[in-house]
């Protein structure tokens, strides 16, 4: 079955080169850049301004909050309770018969 189709493939390719239909790769309309073994060119200056003031106010927000409130990341290290004073009850444990 594979041979078959195949072999109607090559005809149909064969009779379109004969007729001088040439195959073009069609052009990728993607809206960007591509830059293939090239250097790709330096941004604009309001770029690179945007981009440290976000970066700035991120890590701004990120210490803050690590100074504020560290028990978000770091937990809360209250004491532990005791749990020799737990009773069964608390345990789950069933009374003994």
């Amino acid at each position: 079955m594979l041979i078959s189709r195949g072999a109607s493939t090559l005809r149909i390719l064969k009779t379109l080169s004969k007729n001088g239909v040439h195959f073009k790769q069609a052009v990728r309309n993607s809206g960007h850049d591509f830059y293939y073994r090239s250097a790709i060119p330096e941004h604009k200056k309001s770029v690179i301004l945007r981009a440290e003031i976000v970066q700035g106010l991120v890590w701004w927000w990120i210490l803050w909050h690590l100074w504020t409130e560290p028990d978000h990341v770091f937990g809360e290290f209250g004491e532990y309770p005791d749990p020799s004073k737990w009773s069964d009850e608390e345990l789950g444990i069933p009374e003994e018969l």
